[in-house]
């Protein structure tokens, strides 16, 4: 059975995130969700939201993917993970969440080591005077 991902992070981050990984697997709108944080919203009122969005993946494992470490979004999401059925990453990019998506069917240690190398590997300082290949 197929990890659920919920993305909890800074308005808009976690609904631009989620409409691009759906631009390239339209197939996982089902088991892909994201809360936005809005920074006038109290954070009951946001935890409220993870938590429905959380109730909709109910019977499945759910890996949380949040912005920034001991930001908001990450505090609110830390109390969901409960480290067995549900846990989370913080740090969440573009190329993390389209690996962690990918291999969403890998058991949860094995999509966190995923998605960490994902996130890292990606993030590059690019030479213009080389070509991509040249660079790794």
């Amino acid at each position: 059975m197929p990890i659920h991902i919920l993305i909890v992070a800074h308005a808009p981050l976690a609904s631009a995130l989620r409409s691009c990984v759906l631009h390239v697997f339209p197939e996982v709108a089902d088991s892909l969700h994201a809360v936005d944080v809005k920074a006038d919203e109290p954070p009951e009122a946001t935890l409220a939201q993870v938590r429905a969005s959380a109730q909709a993946f109910a019977n499945h494992s759910v890996l949380v993917l949040t912005d920034v470490l001991g930001a908001t979004p990450c505090n609110i999401a830390q109390k969901m993970v409960d480290g067995q059925h549900c846990k989370m990453v913080a740090g969440v990019n573009l190329p993390m969440l389209l690996r962690t998506v990918n291999y969403r069917h890998e058991s949860m240690d094995a999509l966190i080591a995923r998605a960490l190398t994902g996130g890292a590997q990606c993030i590059v300082e690019v030479n213009p005077a080389a070509s991509l290949i040249e660079q790794r």
